[in-house]
């Protein structure tokens, strides 16, 4: 009976697809505004279409050479007569790479468009705002949600029936979609990144700070690179590090479930907690609302009670699911016996996701202790300030790691643990699963803050009440706390879904020297090549934070120069002379050039370096490259996303007329902090969110590579 369920996969991707077309629709139905709104929007919408384009461009010249690459791996044969790879392999890689472009391309589409409608709306009122910004968020928020269930549903339908091939088979052959999905997250992560923060810091350094004008200003050069970079990083970049983030939990737990003998049960039961995440998200949108108050708790509760909302429902709704499932699908195995033990595994991968949350939020928000007192290090100037933040991220990264560590041991123990291994592990893949079930409100409400902030600069450039920036100027601060309470969530699920991985790589090889009559790997931490691998793989994630960082900084560089030619060169620029206009257009293009030659490097790295590590070190050592890549990477990015979170925060604090406001001293202290975190949160520290999946599948989907020509044996 269970076994005939799947089809249900293709119910839920529809539903969460149709109510992203309906709330884009809803969206479209908004007033522009004025015809001087308009031309602004079109400018960034003009700028951000341009930049996704050449891209895309670059990033599909790369995806034919790896599905080159592994179509010649899939006809070569080891000793005991397997390929490397299965014939699947190279499709599998070019769907996960389209899908998840897609996912950025619809979220680009629509922020582009909301972002004057949210401006509009903020002329009649704070609500209004927030629910136009929001529900331009829930867009992408479902359609990445949809398009990962399709996605997962459609290959199991079609090897399954249409080619009738073995659950080891589909188990691979998704791991490498997956892979696709993480190259083109990275690519779209970093390459947006790049673009967003060298425009943000090069227009802050110059008009905020040099020439004290504000924030926005149409005389500034890079004010229209500044709005796309939000659009091009903080959406499009997001939407696809989101989808890889959901991607990775589902697929690493199909795989453990396929491997330990579920069969359709293993499949169903995480697509079943991703479709009831989406149902019950599409019922938290409707609890998302505020009155014209624009403090942060008021507008954090507003957020909130849609999430917990819809976290409480998926929970509740996810023990039923569990029952018929484990008690009526033929090849469950042990399920039945431990049913409420997985219950009690899905249940803590959403409180730790919500514990995750509330941690990233007591650091970052500037209704919180920390990011006050932080704001309060201006008094002193900039070098305190950014020691403070400093201070800030590294102690921000303890308790998420203990909450991790200790949601993973839970995980593990409440749902089998060493009563059935198998069924612990697959327990720890449906926590991140569950932590990730309502991802689609959660993601809503952090891609409406880059169309708030898009919203605030139309304002600005367009002149309109100060009431109005006002309001946009507080749900972008919100923004800013919800960004990173999403990518604080997408660091943690992707640390579950790596570890779930880095056990699936395991059991993949021990099976593949098995079959060839070779010993198992000795894991073992004094073991050369194991230990040898944690310090490459934590060197490997220090070296990539370097090339991005270095990247902006470069970028950065040329936009400071540029709008400083300008300001010097264009007569009666940076007075407001009538009829004299900035040149927005060198701006756009010296951060798509920039972007576009970084983001190949940092890359090309994480694609690499475990396929070296297992040339080099052997199976054994990639293991040991893969956990030291997940542990620094885990660490670093929650560092940088707190830093960065808490030194944006403590600026809009400071704006909002405390400690002296704008164009102060203390201001200017904040501004330069904030510029040092911008490349941390926006660039470095969420695309570890890919980094540590990506290291992982293309460690298995080239395991046999490793097992065949390493140097070690």
């Amino acid at each position: 009976m269970v076994e005939n369920l799947f089809f249900v996969g293709f119910i839920g991707a529809a539903v969460s697809l149709l109510f992203a077309f309906f709330q884009g629709r809803k969206v479209m139905k908004y007033s522009e505004g004025s015809d001087v709104m308009k031309k602004i929007a079109l400018a960034i919408r003009t700028g951000a279409d341009a930049y996704i384009r050449r891209q895309y461009t670059t990033v599909a010249a790369f995806f034919v050479f790896m599905f080159i690459v592994l179509l010649v791996l899939s006809f070569i044969k080891t000793a005991d007569g397997a390929t490397l790879v299965n014939k699947f392999t190279p499709f599998a890689f070019l769907s996960g790479g389209f899908i998840c472009g897609l996912c950025g391309i619809v979220g680009l589409k629509v922020a582009t468009r909301a972002n004057v409608r949210t401006a509009q709306a903020a002329t009649e009122g704070l609500n209004k705002s927030l629910r136009v910004a929001f529900s331009s968020g829930t867009v992408m928020g479902f359609v990445v949600n949809g398009f990962q269930i399709l996605e997962v549903i459609t290959w199991y339908t079609v090897l399954k029936f249409g080619f009738k091939v073995t659950d080891e088979v589909i188990a691979q052959t998704m791991i490498t979609f997956g892979m696709g999905v993480s190259v083109m997250a990275v690519f779209a992560r970093v390459g947006g990144g790049i673009f967003t923060k060298a425009a943000d810091v090069g227009a802050d350094l110059v008009g905020k700070v040099e020439a004290g004008i504000p924030e926005d200003d149409p005389r500034n050069p890079a004010v229209i690179a500044d709005n796309v970079g939000d659009n091009v990083g903080d959406v499009a970049g997001m939407g696809a590090d989101l989808h890889q983030s959901n991607s990775g939990a589902l697929v690493a737990t199909v795989a453990i479930g396929f491997a330990a003998g579920y069969g359709v049960a293993g499949m169903l039961l995480p697509i079943i907690v991703c479709i009831i995440g989406v149902l019950m998200s599409i019922v938290g949108t409707f609890f998302v609302r505020t009155k014209e108050q624009t403090d942060q708790k008021t507008l954090l509760n507003a957020l909130r009670r849609g999430v917990f909302i819809a976290g409480g429902l998926a929970a509740i709704g996810t023990l039923p699911a569990i029952l018929f499932i484990a008690r009526n699908a033929e090849n469950a195995g042990r399920m039945s016996e431990f049913a409420y033990g997985i219950f009690g595994a899905v249940i803590v991968g959403i409180v730790s996701g919500f514990i995750i949350s509330f941690l990233t939020e007591y650091y970052t928000s500037d209704a919180s202790k920390p990011t006050r007192e932080l704001a309060d290090a201006s008094k002193t100037g900039s070098a305190t300030l950014i020691i403070g933040g400093l201070s800030l991220g590294m102690r921000s990264v303890t308790l998420p790691m203990l909450t991790i560590s200790g949601a993973v041991l839970a995980a593990f123990f409440v749902s089998g643990g060493y009563a059935d291994f198998n069924i612990g592990l697959y327990g720890i893949g449906l926590a991140a699963v569950a932590m990730l079930a309502t991802n689609a409100i959660i993601l809503a409400t952090d891609a409406f803050g880059p169309v708030a902030d898009n919203a605030g600069g139309i304002a600005e450039m367009a002149k309109l009440p100060h009431e109005v920036r006002e309001r946009t100027d507080a749900l972008d601060s919100l923004g800013n706390t919800t960004a990173a309470t999403g990518k604080g969530f997408a660091i943690a699920s992707n640390a579950f879904t790596a570890l779930v991985l880095l056990v699936n790589y395991v059991n993949l090889v021990n099976t593949k020297l098995e079959a060839a009559g070779r010993e198992l790997l000795d894991l073992s931490v004094i073991n050369p090549p194991v230990l040898i691998g944690f310090f490459c793989g934590v060197a490997m994630v220090f070296y990539f934070s370097a090339l991005c960082i270095s990247a902006v900084q470069r970028a950065a560089m040329k936009i400071v120069d540029e709008v400083r030619r300008q300001f010097r060169e264009i007569i009666g620029l940076l007075e407001g002379k009538e009829g004299v206009q900035a040149d927005y257009a060198t701006c756009v293009d010296i951060c798509t050039k920039g972007a576009l030659k970084e983001m190949i490097a940092p890359t090309l790295i994480v694609i690499g370096s475990p396929i070296l590590a297992g040339l080099i070190l052997g199976p054994a050592g990639v293991v040991g490259f893969l956990a030291g890549t997940v542990l620094a990477g885990f660490a670093l990015a929650v560092f940088m996303l707190n830093s960065g979170g808490a030194w944006d925060n403590a600026k809009k604090f400071i704006e909002r007329g405390n400690l002296g406001g704008k164009g102060s001293d203390q201001h200017k202290a904040a501004v330069i902090g904030d510029t040092v975190g911008d490349p941390l949160k926006d660039t470095a520290g969420p695309s570890f969110n890919n980094v540590m999946v990506l290291a992982t599948t293309v460690a298995i989907v080239f395991s046999g590579v490793a097992i065949a020509f390493s140097l070690i044996k």
